[in-house]
């Protein structure tokens, strides 16, 4: 069926508009050597994730490892998990969660509930000085990868295991209990403590609720519970049946996560181009809501999906350096290995005769497309944004809580600092694995990733500053010199300093010969002797 007849039937059987740019919708693209998935939010795109045919995508998957040394200084352990490199664990996420009180544990992001009952044995606080005595050299040790390897560096691992499903998650090995604080309505989260409390969730362990729970009967959660529980059994099994370095857990692949993360009560549908993958989907969320089987839905058409509904386009523009805003201004994104620079500038935004409305204007929309394209690129780590300076201070707090009602909705962990003295926010992103667009495209091998390639006048004067000294070099020699340049190069020598080559030739005695190699790059140069063919230095 043609795509715009799915869409306009989907939209009678929700009572809603035909209009695609309204509400919000998961894309689904498959094909041979990749699978995309979007979010889309009334016609823009605020997710994309891609994931390439025999990737290994490892945060979340479960391993059964060995201890291999442990390094003091840097309060660290290496573990091999039988993957190229050894996995970093830190002894702060190697001690349980309910422990790590100072630890610097990410403690944030839920309200832990007293869930009361029977009275708890005390027992010995385990501290960052008792891991080596805990986990030495050649120990067993069951992890989860936190972090994925980037660049030359393994990944990250902790021992405090958890479990999402549709509405908890699960912590098998510690007995904490808490609820997500995006929930913020006072009378929810007493309805959702009371559930927690009847909650028949096996000893030892605990929950988190997510913030997919707003709403939701308790028989979700005593549906999702025991998938939990079971899921676990099995984990747990495999681990003690095998030797270590041994996979216990793989992590699901996209379509999975994209079920289990993404198909909440916002969106209205979920369109895929895959016939097989949408069965499957389907067969997926039937085991937790039969009624969200009939939001997801297959869409044959020629044209490419992602192309017809005009995403394919929004991911172009979002690769780009320079993105421009609704208002005429736009932000400059750099990234480096250390840290994102984001600069905001005005651009053709001229706006009112009011300069600090301008500003204040083009901020806010700056802030808001940052926490969007921060989510794109999956970029994560330091991020620093200059935003335009402005004078009043009720004019920064209203851009830093923009930023921070924007990036609420990010799924990665975020801290958000306010507007400094000197005009710049800092914040941090949970780095999980490598950027987009660090997976999409290679180093390029003209510049070599620095973006920039040196001027034929630099060539120029550093060719001659070589020149110069190889005939400086023997003064009682006479020289034969082939010199073999890039044709931008050559250009450069023909038209503006054949002369000062001529009255080098004469000063030293020598003579210069120049070819051109079609192949060469601009910035390399090569100089050799013309009769023996050696390499002059």
């Amino acid at each position: 069926m043609p795509l715009a007849n799915v869409i306009k039937r989907i939209r009678r059987l929700f009572g809603a508009s035909t209009n695609f740019n309204e509400g919000v919708r998961v894309v689904v693209n498959t094909e041979k050597l990749e699978q995309r998935v979007a979010v889309v939010e009334n016609g823009m795109l605020e997710e994309y994730t891609i994931e390439r045919t025999g990737t290994q995508h490892i945060v979340g998957s479960i391993y059964k490892g060995r201890v291999r040394n442990i390094e003091q200084g840097l309060k660290a352990m290496f573990v091999d998990v039988g993957l190229e490199k050894n996995a970093f664990l830190h002894f702060w996420d190697a001690i349980p969660a309910a422990d790590n009180e100072e630890e610097g544990a990410p403690r944030d992001e839920i309200e832990h509930i007293d869930r009361g009952g029977k009275a708890k044995v005390k027992k010995k606080k385990i501290t960052a000085k008792d891991i080596p005595g805990l986990y030495p050299v050649g120990a067993e040790i069951l992890v989860q990868v936190t972090k994925g390897p980037i660049g030359n560096k393994g990944p990250r691992v902790t021992t405090n295991i958890s479990l999402p499903g549709r509405f908890l998650v699960l912590m098998p090995l510690n007995d904490m209990f808490g609820i997500s604080r995006k929930i913020d309505e006072p009378k929810e989260r007493d309805r959702l403590r009371k559930i927690l409390r009847k909650l028949n969730v096996p000893e030892g362990m605990g929950v988190i609720m997510r913030t997919v729970c707003q709403g939701k009967r308790a028989r979700y959660f005593v549906r999702d519970l025991a998938m939990l529980v079971k899921q676990w059994k099995e984990i747990s099994d495999r681990a003690n049946s095998r030797n270590a370095p041994a996979c216990a857990f793989q992590e699901p692949d996209l379509v999975e996560r994209t079920v289990r993360d993404f198909l909440t009560e916002e969106v209205d549908e979920v369109i895929c181009d895959d016939e097989p993958t949408t069965d499957r989907m389907r067969q997926l969320v039937g085991q937790i809501s039969r009624r969200s089987k009939k939001r997801i839905h297959y869409v044959q058409s020629a044209e490419p999906i992602f192309d017809k509904l005009g995403i394919q386009k929004q991911i172009d523009n979002a690769f780009h350096r320079q993105v421009w805003l609704k208002c005429g201004g736009y932000i400059v994104i750099d990234e480096t290995e250390a840290l994102i620079a984001i600069d905001v500038n005005t651009g053709r935004n001229k706006g009112s005769d009011d300069l600090e409305k301008t500003i204040l204007q083009t901020n806010l929309e700056a802030a808001e497309e940052v926490a969007r394209q921060l989510r794109l690129r999956n970029m994560g780590g330091l991020i620093v944004v200059d935003f335009i300076d402005m004078k009043h201070r009720r004019d920064q707090q209203a851009v830093y809580k923009m930023m921070k009602d924007k990036m609420r909705r990010d799924k990665a962990k975020v801290q958000v600092l306010p507007i400094s003295a000197l005009g710049l926010m800092e914040m941090t992103r949970q780095r999980l694995h490598e950027s987009l667009s660090t997976a999409v495209y290679d180093t390029c091998p003209t510049c070599h990733g620095n973006g920039r390639l040196k001027s034929t006048e630099t060539m120029s004067v550093e060719l001659q500053r070589r020149i110069n000294t190889i005939l400086q070099k023997y003064p009682d020699t006479e020289h034969d010199l082939m010199i073999t340049v890039s044709p931008e190069v050559m250009h450069r020598l023909r038209t503006k300093d054949e002369q000062t080559l001529v009255e080098m030739e004469r000063k030293h005695h020598g003579r210069l010969s120049f070819r051109v190699d079609q192949n060469m790059h601009r910035e390399t140069v090569l100089i050799t002797n013309a009769q023996t063919g050696k390499e002059m230095k």
